[in-house]
């Protein structure tokens, strides 16, 4: 008989087209048995029933064909928050999580306004939800399968301080004086031709949400060149973007007139995401 064991024992199967053979596996047994990773490592010796393995070994084979384990099981974990993803979206990824962080570490007014712009699947107008509840928090997409998705992931945590639209960057939002204390964004921010797009997870993920441009800063233009319009004085602007991008954006932040502007690294040292303070609004 099949055993718990026995099946997370297959993980050596994905090694070729996974870094994370061994999670990758454990996830996807933990949502064909509806239970933990503690559980699996509590009751190695558990025989599924057939139809549990029958289930494993669909996703499984699915795995190995290169498709993301989000994709496959549906859901991903960012900051505190377990999410609904969807082909639809890009998959949250650790390195935003660095964007909470940094918006969190702002001196900002309890009642502020912010701005999450290609919010996607609302992982970061989520998370800043989450932990400023004072905070009234709006997220934009362009597409509106995004929208639906970020607001099923708001109903699912029982937000009330976000609020979704479906809009073009900035297209849908009233032009009024001084509106935003924060604005984020996550961009396309991928070269046309960069070998990354036909390898791994993101060949999987839609490309409208990874490319932009010959050089890839075709969003973070309009993004950066746009967002005085929409901020209060004081009010500060940050953006993801590539690990070779970092003096680039810090040149357009500087040609749109923010100061206190600063690039952070990553958990691999690499350039990740700037930001910057504009003291006098358009």
């Amino acid at each position: 008989m099949t055993t718990v064991a026995d099946l997370l024992g297959r993980s050596a199967q994905l090694s070729p087209a996974s870094d994370s053979a061994q999670l990758d596996t454990e996830l996807l047994l933990c949502h064909s048995l509806n239970v933990d990773r503690t559980w699996l490592k509590t009751w190695p010796d558990h025989q599924p029933q057939s139809a549990d393995i029958a289930q494993f070994e669909r996703l499984f084979k699915r795995r190995l064909n290169g498709e993301p384990v989000a994709f496959i099981i549906g859901t991903q974990g960012f900051w505190s928050l377990e999410l609904c993803v969807s082909p639809d979206t890009l998959i949250p990824r650790p390195e935003t999580e660095l964007l909470v962080e940094a918006a969190l570490q702002l001196d900002l007014a309890a009642n502020s306004q912010v701005l999450d712009l290609g919010t996607g699947t609302g992982a970061i107008a989520l998370a800043l939800a989450v932990e400023k509840p004072h905070w009234q928090v709006t997220g934009v997409d362009v597409q509106p399968k995004a929208v639906a998705l970020a607001e099923r992931n708001r109903q699912l945590h029982q937000l009330d301080n976000l609020s979704l639209y479906q809009s073009d960057w900035f297209s849908a939002i009233a032009r009024t004086q001084a509106t935003f204390d924060l604005i984020l964004s996550n961009p396309p921010y991928i070269e046309a031709d960069d070998h990354h797009l036909f390898e791994g997870d993101v060949r999987f993920e839609p490309a409208s949400a990874l490319v932009s441009g010959a050089d890839g800063l075709d969003d973070l233009r309009l993004v950066i060149g746009q967002s005085g319009g929409f901020l209060r004085q004081d009010g500060w602007l940050m953006v993801e973007h590539g690990y070779n991008q970092g003096a680039a954006v810090r040149e357009l932040f500087n040609a749109a007139g923010f100061n206190a502007v600063e690039t952070r690294v990553d958990y691999n040292q690499l350039d990740r995401i700037t930001l910057g303070c504009l003291s006098e609004p358009y």
